[in-house]
């Protein structure tokens, strides 16, 4: 038994954090507030409100009582001062760069990523101004030799998508230390219940909230969590340092008092969300809410069940290469002992096929269980060939240097009884196998 004074387990505080008993109406449950406003009690109350001298509710774009709730609930599950909802786990990525970057600065980020994450640092930032330069993430030493006079963040994936490969958080955490820039990371592979990465250096954290924290494929958004460490007076981050011309010369690495800790997701909130305005409706942050509760509980289970496919995987005749981070033969598996909750390493699986991209795209045709779609994280098992959709944006040449080979097919893998799963998997197998002989 835990002593009486120790704070609360982590499967308690997702349950619970950030919330009590609606005071007006004394409902347990998060009420869903769709208002777009609020009414001000006077004017000095509205003005301290504009000026930071009080917290509270001016528009729904900017803050929102349901949101609230799973801000601070997501703040307090990743060990942050604060957190920011926004409409999507993009949006959450786009504006932790802007709000730390400005034109002719740079960012040094490892290159297993995500496709969109990929193209947004690759082909849209340069036109604000904004550039990246990529380097391996099991490279620590490349991060460290990529910094230069301009460099502003480094970021990561937890666990790259869709290679699986895991970076030494360690490592990488004290060489943006030694640079003094924010470490970035992006944690959607691994919820708070598998692993808090502010707990390894990390300053800034952020979420797709659309998928496992969601866990049911039913709504959009995104989340970034303030570590509230880093030291933003910096002369290099001239963000935080000039006074800010749209909030009243606001100094936002001085002037914010008792609030200091949390100037980057202050800023983030008054600045790019207030005035770019990707804001999370307050029946998304709800449906989060209520996947937040049950997340420690189905995390346990996507690993459990993605450990057993991998296995299978391993195995098959069929199948020529696996790749998932609990598996003793994968190349991340040292890494993920060190770093993630006991024998959870994610809920994806990736597997290459011995027919090639022809085979790939026939297994995945051929499943019945497995839903063909492009999102990971739901409680329904999904499959996906990543080289002709999720990826399909990058050039051949950018899918080889990711390490994205084109007979790769993604699994998402569920919390449905793993005998179904597997059965599922081998029927697919057989059809795929059987259209090959066949066609030949």
């Amino acid at each position: 038994m835990k002593p009486l004074d120790s704070k609360p387990s982590l499967e308690t505080l997702a349950l619970h954090a950030g919330q009590s008993p609606d005071p007006a109406t004394c409902a347990r449950a998060v009420p869903v507030h769709r208002t777009s406003s609020y009414v001000f009690r006077d004017t000095t109350h509205a003005a301290n409100l504009f000026s930071l001298k009080e917290l509270g509710n001016i528009y729904t774009r900017i803050m929102n009582p349901t949101t609230d709730v799973l801000e601070k609930r997501m703040a307090i599950l990743d060990g942050g001062v604060g957190s920011l909802a926004v409409a999507s786990g993009t949006a959450a990525i786009f504006y932790a760069i802007v709000n730390t970057m400005e034109a002719g600065d740079e960012f040094v980020s490892a290159r297993n990523l995500y496709g969109g994450t990929y193209v947004m640092f690759n082909d849209i930032l340069p036109h604000f101004g904004i550039s990246v330069r990529f380097v391996e993430h099991d490279a620590p030493e490349q991060f460290r030799a990529a910094i230069n006079s301009k460099t502003r963040a480094i970021f990561l994936e937890t666990i790259g998508n869709p290679m699986l490969g895991i970076p030494d958080f360690d490592e990488i955490a004290k060489i943006a230390g030694e640079a003094h820039v924010p470490l970035m990371v992006d944690s959607t592979f691994t919820p708070p219940s598998v692993f808090r990465p502010i707990e390894h250096g990390a300053d800034v954290v952020i979420h797709s909230l659309t998928k496992w924290i969601g866990g049911h494929g039913t709504a959009i958004g995104g989340v970034v969590v303030d570590a509230g460490k880093f030291d933003w007076t910096d002369s290099k981050f001239g963000l935080y340092g000039v006074p800010e011309p749209s909030y009243a010369g606001l100094r936002f690495g001085y002037d914010l008092g008792d609030l200091q800790s949390m100037a980057f997701i202050l800023r983030m909130r008054l600045i790019p969300l207030r005035n770019l305005g990707a804001c999370i409706s307050p029946d998304n942050a709800w449906i989060f809410i209520q996947g937040l509760e049950s997340l420690p509980l189905r995390m346990e289970r996507h690993c459990s069940n993605a450990l057993a496919v991998a296995r299978y995987l391993e195995e098959h005749p069929l199948v020529e290469w696996v790749r998932y981070p609990g598996l003793p033969s994968d190349p991340s598996y040292s890494l993920s002992q060190k770093y993630f909750q006991e024998g959870q390493a994610g809920g994806v699986v990736v597997f290459g096929t011995k027919g090639g991209p022809e085979q790939a795209v026939r297994f995945i045709n051929c499943a019945k269980l497995f839903s063909h779609l492009a999102n990971v994280g739901d409680a329904k098992s999904l499959a996906i060939h990543p080289g002709s959709t999720t990826h399909s944006q990058l050039s051949p040449e950018q899918q080889k240097a990711g390490g994205l080979p084109p007979n790769l097919v993604r699994l998402s893998v569920g919390t449905e009884h793993i005998d179904d799963i597997l059965n599922d998997l081998e029927d697919a197998m057989l059809g795929s196998y059987c259209a090959y002989t066949y066609e030949i």
